[in-house]
């Protein structure tokens, strides 16, 4: 029987008792006697099963806590990771950027040598045969002012 039981079992006698004036009852004391037996020995039955309730109870707390503890230091680990990862892609973007702009300039300190080197080159040989020009000429005046022409 459970203690729920009992206790009403204890009612059940008090309530079947004689009553007599000045709100007094008249009851089986045997009867009373083993309902509060029954009484005694389940109460430890009782207190056992409340103690393993609340046992395990702290067990199932305890795990949870330290389900929850580890659920924590995963995020933790993780944000950790994600921020750091975050912070490489950043340094990489960064670099990547600086990369792109000494190329670029690069490219056009380059592309500005060249054109002054073809231009060098095109002005040497602008003026190289503007001489040798100038040196034909001369030397055809020459040739025809030596050389009567002979028509025959």
């Amino acid at each position: 029987m459970t203690l729920d039981e009992l206790l009403e079992q204890f009612d059940e006698v008090l309530d079947s008792g004689i009553k007599i004036p000045g709100k007094k009852t008249v009851v089986d004391i045997e009867k009373l006697r083993a309902v509060v037996d029954d009484i005694r020995l389940n109460i430890p039955s009782e207190i056992k099963q409340a103690r393993g309730i609340v046992a395990d109870r702290t067990e199932i707390i305890t795990t949870a806590k330290h389900e929850a503890d580890g659920i924590i230091r995963n995020a933790e680990e993780r944000a950790k990771a994600m921020v750091a990862e975050q912070e490489i892609v950043k340094l990489a973007q960064e670099k990547a950027t600086e990369i792109i702009s000494n190329a670029q300039t690069k490219c056009r300190e380059m592309k500005k040598a060249a054109q002054e080197f073809v231009d060098d080159i095109m002005k040497r040989a602008d003026e190289g045969l503007t001489s040798n020009l100038a040196e034909i000429r001369k030397t055809r005046a020459a040739l025809h002012s030596q050389a009567p022409v002979n028509k025959e």
